[in-house]
């Protein structure tokens, strides 16, 4: 296992990440910046994304970025929430897990989310790309369209409301189902109990690490947030505004400039 990274004294085995607004924008392949830092630090501690986005993205926004690089068992990806756990093993990127939804869950999910969009006005004419998405473990409805410009989505629901309203017609329609506010126009649909604070601990149990060997970066650590189940576990978390700031915040970590700010917890708040 790779040494760790050190941070305000304390030694961290594994870092995580949450993937769209902290290591890259929406649904963007992460910069050349974040590419060098990324790679550096999993030569020294183990790393993990974590994000709603299905495989895919991971592959376009961070896999195709990192090359042949010669960390990759170092590396961790849960993918749609931790609903799914990937990791490098003999030559290849191999499923360990994962938490599928039956054909009637994702159709009644599909169904319900479409019908509250439009019974809330929030079914767009312009997108980019599909609104509703069949991810295996998980159901997302994206209100632009799953490749809709970061301006846009930016713009779309700036204060949250829109999409909490739409999470919170659907949760009630869906009782036995996790429905919860995912990137900046989007909800995610899953099994019940299942968000990122699962993922979590499926990890830790599977690589045997407890939460305090995991220090995670992440964009949505508010009440509310999809980032907020990891920080609940008594995981370490830095809140980070957008890719830059997680690279200015890793890279005083990386580098051995203990400059970034302390990791809060919800214990402490």
């Amino acid at each position: 296992m790779a040494d760790g990274l050190t941070h305000n004294g304390k030694t961290y085995a594994l870092v995580m990440f949450d993937l769209d607004d902290t290591l890259a924008p929406s649904k963007t392949a992460m910069s050349d910046e974040m590419v060098a830092l990324f790679t550096a630090m999993l030569g020294t501690s183990l790393g993990c994304i974590i994000s709603g986005g299905q495989f895919g993205q991971f592959q376009s926004q961070v896999l195709d970025r990192l090359g042949d690089f010669p960390d990759k068992a170092n590396l961790h990806l849960m993918p749609t929430n931790g609903t799914r756990y990937i990791r490098w093993q003999d030559g290849q990127w191999d499923t360990v897990y994962a938490e599928d939804l039956s054909d009637d869950q994702k159709s009644r999910a599909m169904r319900v989310v479409e019908q509250g969009a439009r019974e809330l006005g929030l079914w767009e004419e312009q997108t980019w790309g599909p609104i509703l998405e069949d991810r295996g473990s998980q159901v997302t409805f994206s209100a632009l369209g799953q490749s809709a410009p970061v301006d846009a989505k930016a713009a779309w629901d700036p204060d949250g409301r829109k999409k909490e309203s739409l999470r919170a017609y659907a949760a009630q329609r869906l009782p036995d189902l996790e429905v919860r506010s995912g990137g900046s126009t989007s909800v995610d649909i899953t099994a019940k109990g299942i968000d990122k604070a699962y993922g979590a601990r499926r990890l830790m149990e599977i690589l045997g690490l407890s939460a305090s060997d995991i220090l995670f970066f992440g964009d949505r650590l508010d009440e509310g947030g999809n980032d907020r189940p990891v920080m609940e576990l008594g995981i370490d978390s830095i809140p980070v505004h957008g890719w830059e700031d997680t690279y200015a915040k890793l890279s005083a970590i990386v580098g051995g400039v203990d400059a970034a700010p302390e990791a809060v917890s919800a214990r402490r708040r």
